[in-house]
């Protein structure tokens, strides 16, 4: 049987009970879990598991090919970039970046644009200089810096954004044109819109928001930035090594290339990137409406930075938020609380939720208003 996601396969039982608003490892389409549960002991009619099959032979190298180009044709990604799909999530790229793209000595630029930024820039700082362009820490990570405010260094090996920050709520809308390299973590929103790809040197992103589920982390490397590897780097980190290798330096995360395949083919069905950024706006306007019309909820980031992929707001009277949390539980939504080092309410909203899961969030809200409010 071909990897394609296949609508035929009904979706696993109590599933549409349940929405699952997790920030990651994020809820998957149920035809496709009902799809995985079906294939898994024998995959395309080998008698073989995709757990058991080896990473060197055809099939598993088919599938591979099969995931990149589906990206490719998703996310238009021109002929002078490489893919590659290491092990790990974005946390292990924090501290590969400057050992891949810097030369000894060499600084780097970073926006701190919040939490997961935050997190980035003081793994870089353990390999590298890093200088600031620019921060949001004075607004409490409620907004993004404008660009008029970044202060960059010309000299820099790459600058780093994080284009959606999953813990404060905010995502860039723009992209800028720089004379470095734009280095990008898109973890959260890869594949939920359309890119211009020419303006980033490196995109990476963990798979288990939009691609699937955790263990693999996806890069899209320019080529002119696959380097010799540093003295004292690892061969199976080495983006260099790892392209030569067609990421298969050692063995890949191949149930997680697996499920990418699916979710891949599942987008592209359900009309591409144009689609998932239309579908994204209407769920994320649809709360962010019921979020400013109330007078018990409110979101204190920008509106123009405001992400669409996690709606992050907070209850006016914060004793109730154990009471909205356990009730929107019993109601079958699942996974609402912030993160852990912000508090209040996180609503994550990646490909795979549907506008029902919104529908319901949104009426819940209002009941739980009515009664509190």
């Amino acid at each position: 049987m071909a990897c394609n996601f296949s609508p035929e396969h009904a979706p696993a039982a109590g599933r549409d009970e349940h929405y699952n608003f997790a920030a990651g490892p994020a809820m998957l389409p149920p035809a496709l879990l009902a799809q995985i549960q079906d294939e898994l002991p024998d995959w395309r009619g080998s008698g073989l598991s995709l757990l058991e099959h080896s990473f060197t032979g055809a099939p598993f190298k088919q599938l591979m090919q099969e995931v990149e180009q589906d990206l490719r044709e998703l996310l238009t990604i021109p002929s002078n970039y490489h893919v590659l799909f290491m092990h790990g999530g974005a946390c292990c790229q924090f501290g590969l970046l400057p050992m891949n793209l810097l030369a000894p000595g060499q600084s780097a630029d970073y926006l701190e644009s919040g939490y997961w930024a935050a997190k980035a820039i003081a793994e870089a700082r353990r390999h590298a200089p890093v200088n600031i362009v620019a921060s949001g820490q004075r607004d409490s990570f409620t907004a993004l810096p404008e660009p008029s405010e970044w202060r960059l260094d010309p000299r820099a090996g790459y600058c780093h954004i994080t284009s959606n920050e999953t813990a404060n709520g905010l995502q860039l809308q723009h992209f800028p044109e720089l004379s470095v390299p734009l280095v990008a973590d898109m973890s959260s929103d890869l594949l939920t819109r359309p890119l211009p790809l020419e303006r980033f040197g490196l995109i990476y992103a963990s798979a288990q928001k939009n691609l699937g589920i955790a263990g693999l982390c996806l890069l899209i490397v320019r080529d002119d930035l696959l380097k010799a590897p540093r003295a004292g780097l690892p061969s199976p980190f080495s983006y260099a090594l790892q392209a030569e290798q067609q990421s298969r330096l050692c063995t890949p995360p191949s149930f997680a290339l697996y499920c990418a395949a699916l979710m891949l083919r599942w987008i592209r069905q359900q009309g591409g990137l144009a689609a998932m950024a239309s579908a994204s706006r209407r769920k994320s306007e649809k709360l962010y409406r019921c979020i400013d019309a109330s007078d018990l909820y409110q979101c204190p980031q920008r509106p123009s930075d405001r992400s669409a992929i996690n709606v992050c707001f907070q209850l006016r009277d914060n004793r109730l938020l154990t009471s909205f949390l356990q009730q929107a539980a019993q109601a079958g939504l699942l996974n609402l609380p912030g993160h852990a080092a912000i508090g209040g309410i996180r609503v994550s909203l990646y490909n795979a939720m549907p506008q029902a899961g919104v529908d319901r969030l949104v009426a819940f809200m209002h009941r739980f208003e009515c009664r509190h409010g």
